[in-house]
């Protein structure tokens, strides 16, 4: 993402973080997140990325997880550590450079403010820190449109844009579908939803 795209929407991560977190904490994100957590060890170590008001790691950590919360927004970061009662980290998500360390990253409507060109430099990152046969859960609002909108940059993604996007032999799909937006204010809009998990080099071949 340009550099300006980028601080644009992290400024309105941070000017608006208690009004997002507030809206976003009673979404209802079970049925998504229990179906990532079937694919993750018991007592298994999540990367939550992109953690906004620490809504899922607190369900993670609830069952049983230990949980890495990270966010761009240090506004989010102070709300969601008070949240969780551990610190989340403020990393910028090309920053993730681990190797073999989580066995799930649960990117939850967080990828998609990643310039779509980047993305495959970005799911690099992600294959690397996942352990082996590690899972990753992604989520986009469904469409083709990619720029600003609403003071933050969006990369929209169909279902087989999504499909085409992990179609390289490091990952396997796992399921891909879609949803409607849990919020109560944004009835009607369809999010693709995608998990993939981490095939190794050597098994692909």
């Amino acid at each position: 993402m340009e550099h300006g795209m980028r601080d644009t929407t992290l400024d309105y991560y941070n000017e608006h973080a208690a009004e997002f977190a507030a809206g976003t904490r009673s979404a209802d994100m079970h049925e998504a997140a229990d179906r990532f957590l079937a694919e993750v060890p018991s007592g298994g170590y999540i990367l939550d990325l992109g953690c906004g008001s620490g809504r899922d790691s607190r369900y993670f950590l609830e069952k049983g997880y230990r949980v890495t919360a990270v966010d761009g927004s240090p506004e989010l970061c102070r709300i969601a550590s008070e949240y969780i009662g551990q610190e989340a980290v403020c990393r910028d998500f090309f920053d993730i450079k681990e190797a073999d360390a989580y066995d799930g990253i649960w990117a939850c409507a967080s990828l998609l403010h990643a310039e779509k060109e980047r993305l495959p430099e970005l799911l690099a990152n992600l294959h690397r820190a996942l352990k082996a046969q590690g899972i990753l859960y992604v989520s986009f609002k469904e469409g083709t449109f990619s720029g600003m909108r609403n003071g933050r940059y969006f990369a929209d993604m169909t279902e087989d844009a999504l499909r085409e996007l992990f179609a390289e032999a490091c990952w396997t799909e796992v399921s891909v579908w879609q949803s409607r937006d849990v919020r109560a204010d944004h009835p009607g809009e369809l999010w693709v939803n995608g998990l993939f998990r981490k095939v190794s080099s050597e098994s692909a071949r």
